[in-house]
């Protein structure tokens, strides 16, 4: 047994979970088309509002099929023992969570193309300029939004309460990319709000920075492996 085939339950569990696939797929899919499809209609300077828009629901699809799905699929193995029966064969702990984190970000890698096609078709958003560095924060964000989810269950006491955990953290991530609408806010908060892994990626995508965007993920990276590595849970807690 190896990583890989945790990356195949991960993704198994995954796509025969119901809920779990409206709310990580139809959701943010929805979003991430429904709004530039409306922008292109309504506004005066349509496919321009609706290229902004779909940029700025990279930062949700991001928040919720990567950053959430994760922490509310291994929350609820947690709880269920799954994750203390996986550590009990010859697989290593890093082999269980990044097989996990793998298969999440593939998810949300498919769902993001996905959705720019979709965009390119119902809105007319013209496809990236420099589709490299797109495939590159795409997949980068994936990655590190994935493995920062593993992290946060540490901070999940059940299984019952991660959907309102990470709640926050996609209302964040929107609101910081853009994708809420334009929501006045203070001048100190706008800094702090772009060094979200999120935020970087939006914004790698609207400017090509990809040096803002590469120091942004290591550094992130560094702190979901630290967190990891210090605070993730094998077992539900005992009460």
């Amino acid at each position: 047994m190896s990583m890989a085939a945790t990356y195949r339950l991960g993704t198994r569990l995954f796509w025969r979970d119901k809920t779990m696939l409206f709310g990580s797929v139809v959701t943010p899919v929805g979003l991430a088309v429904g709004m530039p499809a409306l922008m292109r209609h309504v506004q005066p300077d349509g496919v321009v509002s609706a290229t902004a828009m779909f940029q700025s629901a990279i930062a949700l699809l991001l928040a919720i099929t990567a950053f959430m799905n994760v922490a509310v699929a291994l929350s609820s193995r947690r709880d269920q023992l799954v994750l203390k029966r996986l550590r009990a064969t010859s697989l290593t702990d890093a082999q269980i969570l990044l097989g996990q984190v793998a298969s999440t970000a593939t998810q949300t890698v498919a769902m993001i193309v996905v959705s720019m096609l979709a965009v390119r078709w119902l809105a007319g958003v013209p496809l990236p300029a420099d589709p490299l560095l797109f495939a590159g924060a795409v997949v980068a964000g994936s990655f590190v939004l994935s493995l920062l989810g593993a992290a946060y269950t540490a901070a999940i006491s059940r299984a019952e309460l991660a959907a309102a955990y990470t709640t926050p953290v996609f209302l964040v991530a929107g609101v910081a990319a853009g994708a809420m609408g334009p929501i006045p806010l203070p001048d100190w908060l706008r800094p702090v709000l772009d060094l979200l892994p999120t935020s970087a990626v939006v914004n790698a995508v609207r400017t090509g920075d990809a040096l803002g965007l590469t120091l942004n993920m290591a550094a992130w990276t560094a702190v979901g492996l630290v967190a990891l590595r210090l605070w993730f849970r094998w077992e539900p807690r005992r009460s």
